[in-house]
């Protein structure tokens, strides 16, 4: 039987208040108020020592977890709780996380500048103009579909550690005249700004708490992940198992993808279709399924070095694999249609309007997925794509056919 939650009074219990490196000065005196009548008062150590003389109730550092905080500020629903968070709570913050409890009427929020307007302000660069990026809890690799040529780049930090890593990560991939700017303690006393080429990064000291700014400049042979659908096949690690780049072109247009929508793909293989998937738009999201250990690996670092370390790959064989995994929005089938059962139960797990692509190669295959359109309805499409190739030792060239893909597409009712 569900709870139902209390009756608060009209005004917010819930105050997130922004505090930024300058304490309890650059507080407002309602954001001041707010922090001393509070009868919790929640925030990292720093934020707690930041704002230490105004705090009169129980104060309560995060947890690790931090998700473990929130039974806590349940149990002090409709008495006054004051979160204190970094900057504006309500980007790369905890605000989205307190609203899972809270509803927004009951809370106030008083942010302060972000770190991002911070850095941008002591740069000169326009926020719109500029890729805003969090590599804080996050794998270093999730920067890279940001680093096209040209570009410029804030990131929230992890560590100290961070920026050198992260110099040392983009001259690996033809970036080393890129310049980093690490800019620490930003808004309070102790604030520094100091620039360095990656290829010669020597910042020493880098405080935990920084920001890095990133102007990239790309060599002619830089790693760069383009921007368009069908990256090149030499991009992808393979065995031979790869969607090559003209299918999966179409393929992905057959799939697709939406905001915030889940991707199931079935026979990963190098991973090449997961991770374009992914790359359409940040909030989009996948699962790869792989039976064999060292397809399953290569296709990891494929993720990694594409930009899409969040590929989540599941080593194990289907249908068995798919049981109690979240239902998809597409599912892309480049494997493992010989078992009949593997259709039905990605078709019974499809959310309603899903889509699903299927491709063929082989005879057997081909049949398979003629049975399914005749059964489901759907398009049936057949993929030609041929090469130029020399015809023996001259300089004579010929068409070379690739075998052609079978390729059914259907939308769930």
């Amino acid at each position: 039987m569900a709870v139902e939650r209390a009756t608060c009074p009209a005004r917010p219990w819930l105050s997130i208040i922004g505090i930024g490196e300058d304490g309890v000065a650059g507080l407002s005196s309602v954001a001041q108020r707010l922090v001393s009548d509070a009868e919790l008062v929640l925030g990292g150590k720093r934020h707690l020592a930041l704002a230490d003389s105004l705090i009169r109730g129980r104060r309560l550092s995060w947890p690790s977890p931090i998700g473990e905080v929130l039974p806590e500020i349940e149990k002090h629903r409709c008495r006054p709780v004051a979160v204190l968070a970094s900057g504006d709570p309500f980007h790369y913050g905890v605000g989205d996380m307190l609203m899972r409890v809270v509803r927004s009427e009951e809370t106030l929020c008083l942010p302060q500048p972000s770190a991002f307007s911070l850095a941008a302000s002591r740069l000169g660069w326009s926020q719109q103009e500029v890729s805003l990026v969090s590599l804080h809890g996050r794998a270093l690799e999730s920067i890279v579909r940001y680093l096209q040529p040209g570009a410029r780049i804030l990131a929230l930090s992890w560590d100290g550690e961070t920026p050198a890593k992260l110099a040392a990560f983009l001259t690996a991939r033809g970036m080393g005249e890129s310049f980093i700017t690490v800019l620490e303690h930003l808004g309070g006393p102790k604030e520094h700004v100091r620039r360095a080429k990656a290829s010669a990064f020597d910042l020493d000291d880098v405080a935990a708490l920084n920001t890095i700014a990133v102007e990239v400049f790309a060599a002619s042979d830089a790693v760069v992940v383009p921007l368009s659908a069908g990256l090149d096949d030499a991009l992808f690690e393979h065995d031979g198992q790869l969607t090559k780049r003209e299918v999966r072109a179409v393929t992905l247009s057959a799939l697709a993808p939406r905001q915030d929508e889940l991707l199931w793909d079935i026979g990963l293989g190098a991973g090449s279709i997961a991770i374009e998937w992914l790359l359409h738009h940040p909030s989009l999201k996948a699962i790869g399924i792989e039976a064999e250990a060292e397809r399953a690996a290569r296709a990891a670092r494929n993720a990694a070095k594409l930009g899409t370390p969040d590929l989540r790959i599941v080593q194990d064989r289907a249908p068995e694999a798919l049981a109690d995994l979240p239902s998809p929005d597409a599912v892309f089938v480049g494997g493992g249609l010989s078992n009949a059962q593997v259709f039905d139960v990605a078709w019974a797990a499809l959310k309603p309007g899903g889509r699903l692509v299927a491709n063929a190669v082989s005879l057997a295959t081909e049949a398979r997925l003629i049975e399914l359109f005749q059964r489901h309805g759907g398009e049936l499409v057949r993929l030609d794509v041929a090469r130029a190739g020399k015809a023996g030792s001259g300089d004579v060239f010929v068409w070379r056919p690739a075998a052609p893909i079978i390729q059914w597409r259907v939308r769930k009712p």
